[in-house]
């Protein structure tokens, strides 16, 4: 699956490197990182990606979501990828992250990457790598990733209760977003994820849907979305975020949310009136440019969050495990 040159934007490394400094991360990690020990890194990923892809769209969004709910669980450390141990559960077998696909896509990256550059690209970097080619393969921007990350040896315990959850509303989005350095412009571009994908729990709406003291949504669309989640429905097979262009990274979730069409709590809130994220959500509907170049910064801006400095951490040969447990 080739990128599309009109879905690209192309950020400026040395412009993105100083606004990731200005806001306190640190500068050594670096989009030639594997220039020396692993030159073809980069274009092992996209070929196994764009390979993954080909014979399962959906794994494009799942690579997505996968690095989302990494980076927001203390730090960009591909802790996610863990299996459990008997001293250790997996991040995988919480709530939050039960519906998490794309795993085997990364094994088979990795694989990979094992074969030409043994013990030398970290799984935290192929997931970085990978979600930045799902972007584009959907037809959205495409950036310079800095690279450098190691893998956590082991998950932090409650480390889900980290991730936004999908019934909270604009100031508990803010408050855990500014947890993680990202501001409202970070989480009003971030959340444009959800131009993709689907929910895959009606547990994650229900209460929207059911009237819960919900008036921001269409009725319409509230009485689509509880045939989707009737008893003889396949709710496994998930709602679409954006039910127009499920499959297409472009700016018509924002246009639902005009339209009181947002799928979660979450995204809806983001249009709340005289808030900045309201302003963004108004902008973006109208200029996909403006969109795609806050998303680049703010994805960059993510893939930097660190983990603790105590943190044991190494490049992982397998990425389901930690060296030494096979």
């Amino acid at each position: 699956m080739a990128f599309s040159p009109r879905a690209v934007v192309v950020a400026s490394v040395a412009a993105l490197l100083l606004a990731v400094v200005a806001e306190g991360y640190h500068g050594e990690f670096t989009e030639n990182y594997y220039d020396t020990t692993c030159p073809d890194a980069q274009n092992i990923v996209r070929t196994v990606m764009e390979r993954s892809v080909a014979a399962n769209p959906r794994m494009a969004p799942a690579i997505l979501r996968l690095f989302f709910h990494d980076c927001f669980v203390n730090g960009c450390d591909a802790s996610v990828l863990l299996n459990s141990t008997d001293s250790m559960p997996s991040e995988k077998d919480e709530l939050p992250n039960a519906s998490l696909a794309g795993f085997d896509v990364v094994d088979k990256i990795k694989e990979e990457l094992e074969k030409k550059c043994p013990a030398t690209v970290s799984c935290a970097d192929v997931l970085a790598l990978a979600s930045r080619d799902a972007v584009a393969m959907l037809g959205g921007p495409n950036w310079s990733v800095f690279l450098g990350r190691k893998d956590s040896l082991y998950v932090a315990k409650n480390a889900t209760e980290e991730l936004p959850d999908p019934k909270g509303d604009l100031e508990q989005l803010r408050d855990m977003f500014g947890k993680h350095g990202l501001d409202e412009r970070d989480l009003t571009a971030l959340s444009g994820a959800h131009s993709v994908g689907k929910a895959h729990s009606c547990d994650n709406f229900r209460e929207r849907i059911d009237g819960y003291g919900y008036d921001d949504i269409d009725p319409s669309y509230g009485a689509q979305l509880r045939r989707s989640c009737e008893p003889n429905c396949d709710e496994a097979a998930g709602v679409p975020f954006d039910q127009r262009t499920p499959m297409k990274f472009d700016t018509l979730y924002y246009q639902d949310l005009l339209a009181k069409r947002g799928l979660l709590a979450t995204d809806q809130a983001l249009y709340a009136q005289g808030s900045f994220a309201g302003e963004l959500v108004l902008t973006y509907s109208r200029n996909q440019e403006a969109f795609f170049a806050d998303f680049v910064t703010a994805m960059v801006k993510m893939g930097n969050i660190r983990p603790e400095q105590w943190t044991p951490a190494e490049v992982r040969f397998k990425c389901s495990v930690a060296n030494g447990h096979f």
